[in-house]
């Protein structure tokens, strides 16, 4: 069921910034709507845009022309800890934290208490089977765990919206396909919505 109000709504967003006195542009206008509920998939070869996108539509980047905004979520300033979460295309935890602290430190920002942020800490590791890992610091764990901890930090403290940018990019396809299913089922559990960018049609 769609909710009366959008998560995103996105209109002819273009992004564009100089490089060397050249003028590139990273995003060709874009418009669209993101709703409650949602699951989209950008699909395109690396350098069309797709990361882009992503941070325009998720507010950690401006757009050049156009407009974009978060009826159902508030101000820019107010997506985050908690409505709007990120997984990003490289390593995104930080080197001093452990798992379990890379987890905590999202729900604890957003004012979840320390006890109830372990919990669902623990539980989100254990979903994406990452659970052992949890006082290891991210130099002791592969690409691979690391990108499967970034997804349960995402996920963890219950967003509204998912920003999923080659989630799966540093794991084997049967590993890659058990991640996805996962990360579905949890954002339909939470009756979130989710943007995946992808180069892989499968």
């Amino acid at each position: 069921m769609i909710e009366s109000e959008p998560l995103v709504v996105a209109d002819r967003i273009t992004r564009s910034y100089r490089s060397g006195g050249i003028l590139v542009e990273s995003l060709l206008p874009a418009t669209c709507t993101v709703h409650p509920g949602d699951q989209i998939v950008l699909l395109g070869p690396s350098g069309s845009g797709k990361s882009t996108l992503m941070h325009v539509l998720g507010g950690l980047d401006l757009p050049t022309t156009g407009r974009v905004s978060w009826p159902a979520l508030g101000q820019r300033e107010e997506l985050r800890p908690s409505r709007i979460t990120d997984v990003f295309q490289g390593p995104s935890l930080l080197l001093p934290l452990s798992v379990i602290e890379n987890v905590r430190l999202p729900l604890l920002l957003g004012g979840t208490r320390s006890i109830e942020a372990t919990i669902r800490a623990n539980e989100a590791l254990a979903r994406f089977e990452v659970d052992d890992l949890a006082d290891k610091l991210p130099e002791e764990i592969s690409g691979g765990q690391g990108q499967r901890v970034a997804i349960a930090r995402a996920l963890a403290v219950r967003p509204r919206l998912l920003l999923a940018d080659e989630p799966t990019g540093q794991l084997d396809s049967a590993t890659a396909l058990l991640v996805m299913d996962r990360l579905l089922e949890t954002v339909r559990e939470l009756g979130a919505a989710v943007v995946v960018s992808t180069h892989d049609p499968r």
